[in-house]
């Protein structure tokens, strides 16, 4: 099964972050030696955000590195499913709707999601294995 490395998880490797860098790289190099890591559109747009140029994030993101995975749209309406059950039950209507397509993706294609975030993930894609650093 494979990894996917949310958001925070590359940031962490792309900033250097003090306190999670070495997790990260460890969860990194794990998935790697698996063959390319899977990304979608939604991982890449919030990346995208650290960087001056799409070439740039192109060679951050390279395809030795990087598997790039269409969005399902099964794993669309399972957001939205998964954003509206978070909304009934009191969460911030500003919340980000990332999270859930993330999460909706990595449900639907059978990925181990590592990050640091499991809240939502827990509550809201119980299927989905999840590695995170309190393991």
């Amino acid at each position: 099964m494979a990894r996917m490395l949310d958001t925070n998880v590359l940031l962490d490797i792309l900033t250097a972050d003090p306190r999670w860098l070495d997790w990260s790289q460890a969860q990194f190099r794990k998935a790697s030696a698996e063959g390319p890591i899977p990304i979608n559109p939604v991982l890449y747009a919030e990346l995208a955000a650290s960087f001056e140029s799409r070439e740039e994030l192109d060679h951050w993101l390279r395809p030795t590195l990087f598997k790039r995975l269409p969005l399902p749209y099964e794993a669309g309406f399972r957001a939205s499913r998964a954003f509206l059950a978070y909304r009934r039950a009191g969460g911030n209507r500003t919340s980000p709707l990332p999270d859930f397509y993330i999460g909706a993706h990595a449900e639907h294609a059978d990925l181990i999601l590592v990050t640091r975030d499991v809240g939502r993930y827990q509550t809201y894609f119980p299927k989905v294995k999840l590695i995170t650093p309190e393991e």
